[in-house]
């Protein structure tokens, strides 16, 4: 059974009530989540019905292992996440089989967001659960929770390898959000080509977070990276800090309360000035949010009034860092996926908070001042704002938990470690620094606000990045469509290799193993068998090495060996990077966050696996850049496109990070391009294509368009846009474009999966296709600029530093293969 609905409508209470009964009959429970967050949450609700006879305990890396004995032996209710099933629970299941005989039900909270390759090797792990459960008789329901999506069914069917009943139908009361979409304002600095600067979606952040826990909001602000988190906390704090300076305000203690003081009733000790002051204009598109004042959003969103609702800087060469696919965990193994940060720039157009500010957040007068309740102590103002990531010890991200709950924190920025289901209700805002990917997870974001069923105000803060200022400019995308089909790909051989491998040193394979693991499973055998990975015997195949079969499959990453990140002076480990991600993420002279603290690599060792790093305090940060090359191995499915054809099937990709830009933190004034010396990598993968003859073009040439920077814009734009149609982020995803390319003979624009053997993106671009290309042409058409910019063709990672590109050319290209002749 799958329960799809929207957020805070009770899908906890419809697994819950089958849970505890099993409890209660001498059953046991097994309760999946992506995150941490959310397995203590549920654990802290369970622990809350007082039942004596559910013993409930979490089993993930937080668990002491002085404790993990008992959870074996004694707990019916077991937390847990899909990590610490692949790595640890299945692999010694002869530890578990007092458990797994009784076991009557597995929870799959949160399901949605299984997706993409992270998706696939969870539909493989749960496959190695149901034959585990068959060694030790017994055969449990399997009952998903999930956001609204589409298609649930099917979802959970390819998910689990079950027949699926769904409910979809909501009836749960709600208050309303409003939804601001926010564009950044342009600045006066200008990128490459000339192309103007917007300001970065993580400083909007910061100073809308700041100015609403000075209006007394309760506010939650979901930024794409660890660093993004972190800067946009402290960005934020510091603007508290000069608050706090500058107004030595006197009376009571800012308290905790939903709504701020409105001017006309606000203390005499705080008389409002007798116009308030007045952000330029309106920013943006804003639906439901009167487009006058930032104070009066702000001052108006306790839970009287409220909101409506129901991928950082972008490559075009694949996936630069770890995607942001998975949520935001880190796991006993070592495990902490983050993504890229977004401290580039970001989209949209719109004023800035005050007349020519360009960068810091500090900038100018807090303009909510004439707001603030009296306080006999500012001094504590920046203690309101903390920040919220994986890589935080267990009990300092349940403290930070219990402080946003009871207000004694105001606002939080996150990851979405905080996006799945974790009950913070009273909160009042919610701030997007940037299209979270999917339609789903914007909902799921903006409905953290009005849990109570109060109502709330949800702001998406676009970044310059052309599927977010498409999405601003075109509400519509948003509003009154439904959700998107998640894409998965289980039969993927890259992800099903790793796992038939676990199982059977899990429980030698059978033939009657075979159809659990789907129909390219024989295929995949005979493969691992020829590699000696595994040994064909009559009653089956075993597994007979010596290391873990576990380690084969990175579920989250990017896989490969890890390159281990060193403080050069002191020899402290401060983390871990797999090998791809290393080329882009701790390549020499590249900016590494930990926990709040700033590194400069100093240098990289891929033969060594160490990345040595010293503290320094940089104002800019870094993003590799990469050059690729692509040839076709096969083509599986063509059909004609207009004037074109477009094509999908099997790749050989060539990646090699080149150089790196540093772009400064607040603005995203480009401060150089530094070159790099590593190693190119090989991919195998799927993709999407289309070509145009020269009939079509031909025409296009003497009109005296650059054919290959046409080509190369729409490359650019497309890449941007198909998260809209595909579950995918555009770290998950790259491209190439050429104006003659060797295999095809003809003018060509490639957008291949950024992960081995294929995700299902490149797919999905297939059979959206239409639809695909002409939001992209929309975008690029609609963009204010001249020449192109970051907003519609402009891509900060494109390893040809985005030359040639021709904006007038990608839109009459497009227009030529969407014809009808």
């Amino acid at each position: 059974m799958i329960v799809s609905t929207g957020t805070a409508s009770g899908k906890s209470l419809a697994y819950l009530t089958p849970a505890v009964a099993s409890c209660l009959d001498g059953g046991t429970v097994l309760y999946l989540t992506p995150t941490k967050a959310l397995a203590a949450d549920q654990l802290r609700g369970l622990r809350e019905l007082h039942v004596t006879q559910v013993r409930a305990a979490t089993y993930d890396g937080d668990t002491p292992f002085e404790e993990r004995t008992w959870v074996r032996r004694h707990a019916n209710y077991v937390l847990t996440n899909p990590d610490m099933l692949h790595r640890s629970i299945l692999p010694g299941h002869a530890r578990w089989n007092s458990f797994f005989r009784r076991l009557r039900l597995v929870v799959v909270d949160e399901c949605h967001g299984y997706r993409g390759v992270f998706g696939s090797h969870v539909a493989q792990i749960l496959r190695r659960l149901r034959r585990v459960c068959a060694r030790y008789g017994s055969t449990p329901t399997f009952l998903l929770a999930s956001a609204t999506a589409s298609e649930p069914g099917a979802f959970a069917m390819r998910l689990t390898g079950l027949e699926m009943d769904e409910v979809t139908v909501d009836a749960s009361p709600k208050g309303s959000t409003t939804i601001a979409l926010w564009e950044p304002p342009l600045t006066e600095l200008r990128g490459e080509g000339g192309a103007p600067v917007r300001r970065t979606a993580t400083a909007e952040a910061a100073d809308l977070l700041a100015d609403l826990v000075l209006a007394d909001v309760r506010t939650l602000a979901f930024v794409r990276s660890r660093r993004g988190a972190e800067t946009v906390a402290l960005a934020a704090r510091a603007k508290l800090a000069d608050v706090a300076f500058s107004m030595p305000y006197t009376g009571a203690p800012l308290s905790s309360s939903p709504v701020a003081p409105r001017p006309e009733t606000a203390s005499p000790a705080t008389p409002p000035p007798a116009t308030p002051p007045q952000p330029d204009t309106a920013r943006n598109t804003t639906l439901d949010i009167s487009p006058d004042t930032t104070p009066d959003i702000a001052a108006n969103i306790g839970p009287n009034i409220t909101p409506d609702i129901g991928p950082n800087t972008t490559p075009d060469i694949g996936p630069n860092t770890t995607p942001d696919i998975g949520p935001d965990i880190g796991t006993d193994i070592g495990t902490d996926i983050g993504t890229a940060d977004d401290s580039s720039r970001s989209p949209g157009k719109g004023s800035s908070h005050g007349p020519g500010s360009t960068s810091s957040p500090n900038r100018r007068e807090n303009p909510l001042s004439w707001a603030l309740p009296d306080i006999a102590d500012l001094s504590n103002l920046p203690d309101k704002i903390a920040a919220y990531r994986a890589g935080y010890l267990a009990e300092d991200r349940r403290v930070l938990e219990k402080a946003l709950r009871d207000g004694t924190i105001m606002g939080l920025a996150t990851t979405n470690a905080l996006e799945l289901g974790v009950d913070v209700s009273g909160l009042d805002a919610v701030l997007i620094a940037g299209w979270p990917g999917t339609r789903a997870s914007l909902w799921q974001q903006a409905g953290r606000a009005g849990r109570d069923g109060q109502d709330a105000l949800a702001v998406l803060i676009a970044r310059d990045d052309p599927l977010d200022t498409y999405l601003v400019h075109h509400p519509q995308a948003l509003f009154g469509r439904p959700v998107e089909a998640i894409v998965l790909d289980p039969d993927n051989p890259y992800v099903l290799g790793p796992h038939l491998c676990a199982a059977a040193a899990e429980i030698p394979l059978t033939e009657a193993d075979l159809p659990i693991f789907g129909p390219t499973t024989a295929d995949v055998l005979d493969d691992l068998v020829n590699q000696g990975m595994l040994r064909a015997r009559p009653t089956g195949w075993f597994w007979t090495r010596r290391e873990r079969p576990t380690d084969l499959a990175d579920i989250r990453g990017g896989g490969g060996s890890l390159i281990h990140v060193v403080e050069a002076t002191t020899g402290r480990l401060l983390g871990s990077v797999d090998e791809p991600s290393a080329h882009t993420t701790v390549h020499t002279g590249a900016v590494y966050i930990h926990q709040g603290e700033t590194f400069l690599v100093e240098a990289l060792d891929l033969e060594a696996g160490v990345a040595l790093v010293t503290a320094a305090a940089p104002d800019y940060s870094t993003f590799a850049r990469d050059i690729t090359d692509i040839s076709i191995l096969s083509t599986q499915r063509s059909h004609p496109l207009g004037q074109g054809t477009l094509h999908f099937g099997e790749v050989e990709v060539t990646r090699q990070v080149v150089s790196y830009l540093k772009r400064r933190f607040q603005s995203g004034e480009m401060l150089g391009d530094e070159p790099l010396d590593l190693p190119p990598r090989t991919l195998r993968t799927r993709a999407v294509w289309w070509t145009l003859p020269a009939s079509a073009v031909a025409p296009l040439a003497e009109a005296g368009i650059d054919l290959g920077g046409a080509a190369h814009a729409a490359e650019h734009a497309s890449i941007g846009l198909l998260p809209l149609f595909a579950t995918c982020d555009r770290w998950d995803i790259g491209g190439v474009s050429t104006e003659l390319h060797a295999d095809t003979g003809l003018l060509t624009v490639f957008v291949y999966d950024g992960h081995e053997g294929g995700a299902g993106f490149a797919e999905r671009g297939y059979a959206r296709a239409n639809d695909w290309l002409t939001a992209t042409r929309e975008a690029i058409t609609s963009c204010e600029c001249d020449r192109g910019c970051p907003s519609c063709i402009q891509s900060p990672k494109c390893g040809n530093g985005n030359e040639p590109l021709d904006k007038r050319g990608a839109i009459r290209l497009l227009n030529t293969l969407l014809a009808a002749d």
